[in-house]
């Protein structure tokens, strides 16, 4: 498959790439061979092929997710950097309204 420049640069605006002249010369060749390669990949035969969403079997691999115990609220907090009337002590990160 042969490509102009103007093929090339109009690829590139979709893009919003700003190419060089250099860079339009030296990408053609290769969007060409890229474009060529899909061809090939058209070719295959895939009549017999099924369509499917995903080439392996998928399934949930996490564990099931069960209550359980939870540390103290005493011993939790002790590990926090501050602490205020038994709570996480963070900075502010959102303004008050006046």
């Amino acid at each position: 498959m042969t490509l102009s420049d103007d093929d090339v640069r109009h690829v590139a605006r979709l893009a919003r790439l700003d190419l060089s002249d250099e860079a339009v010369e030296q990408l053609r060749s290769q969007l060409a061979d890229i474009l060529a390669y899909a061809e090939q990949v058209g070719e295959v035969a895939t009549a017999d092929v099924p369509p499917m969403r995903h080439p392996f079997g998928l399934r949930n691999v996490m564990r099931e997710d069960l209550a359980g115990e939870s540390l103290p609220r005493d011993e939790a907090i002790s590990a926090a950097p501050e602490a205020e009337d038994g709570r996480f002590r963070v900075p502010r990160i959102v303004e008050a309204e006046q």
